[in-house]
């Protein structure tokens, strides 16, 4: 089946007609050829050809005459016909084994290839692994290097412990005067409260001392008027 087409141009002009076969015509089409062995559509098949060349040589055979040249002249241009068949026979056949072994040579290269991609894979794999842990060590020598700047930045070791030595000097001497502080104020304590046992004391002999003469005091009094009443009285 022929499929007719026309292309037209942008300005609307005809051009000449294209004919094309459809997809399944020119699979038969091939398959056609490669079995008659024609390469174009025109003109007889080589295989007619030697149909034809046989036919002739076997009703020639078939014959009851003397006509052994006739035959040897049929039997040479079977023959010819024959080998001119065969070679491009040989040629497909060539061609055939040169598809295998490419077809066996792609096969090994696609298995080839099928490993490296999955080599590819584990190698990718690895170096995402690689970049990760170079990420980690990157980012701990980038710790260590801060913290060794922030140590550059300290005083030597030698006057930090100077002044460790110091500062535990001077908190001794701090321990000793608070101890000392302590101390005093314990003394303190004792003495004020002393100070307030014997004024208490004090108090408390004053207020007996002025209890006691407040009492013979009053006894006093109470015997001047005792004798003051025993006198004798004077009438004028």
């Amino acid at each position: 089946m022929l499929v007719k087409g026309r292309k037209v141009s942008g300005r609307g002009e005809a051009v000449a007609a294209n004919y094309a076969f459809g997809p399944l015509e020119d699979d038969v089409i091939i398959k056609h050829r490669l079995l008659t062995r024609t390469t174009t559509t025109r003109g007889e098949p080589p295989l007619k050809k030697l149909q034809k060349k046989f036919t002739s040589l076997f009703v020639e055979l078939d014959k009851n005459e003397d006509n052994y040249g006739d035959c040897d002249k049929l039997a040479k241009a079977f023959l010819q016909e024959l080998s001119t068949f065969e070679i491009p026979l040989l040629k497909s056949k060539a061609v055939v084994d040169a598809n295998l072994r490419e077809k066996h040579n792609f096969d090994e290269l696609r298995e080839e290839i099928n490993r490296q991609i999955v080599q590819a894979q584990t190698d990718i794999e690895l170096l995402k692994k690689q970049l990760e842990e170079s990420k980690i060590e990157r980012r701990h020598k980038e710790e260590c290097e801060a913290i060794r700047k922030m140590i550059a930045t300290q005083p030597p070791r030698s006057e930090t412990l100077k002044i460790i030595s110091d500062l535990e000097k001077e908190i001794a001497a701090l321990d000793a005067e608070n101890t000392a502080s302590s101390r005093m104020l314990e003394l303190r304590k004792k003495q004020f409260a002393l100070l307030l046992h014997v004024v208490d004391e004090l108090q408390n002999t004053i207020e007996e001392e002025q209890k006691s003469l407040i009492e013979e005091k009053e006894h006093k009094h109470g015997m001047e008027d005792a004798s003051g009443g025993s006198e004798p009285m004077h009438v004028d």
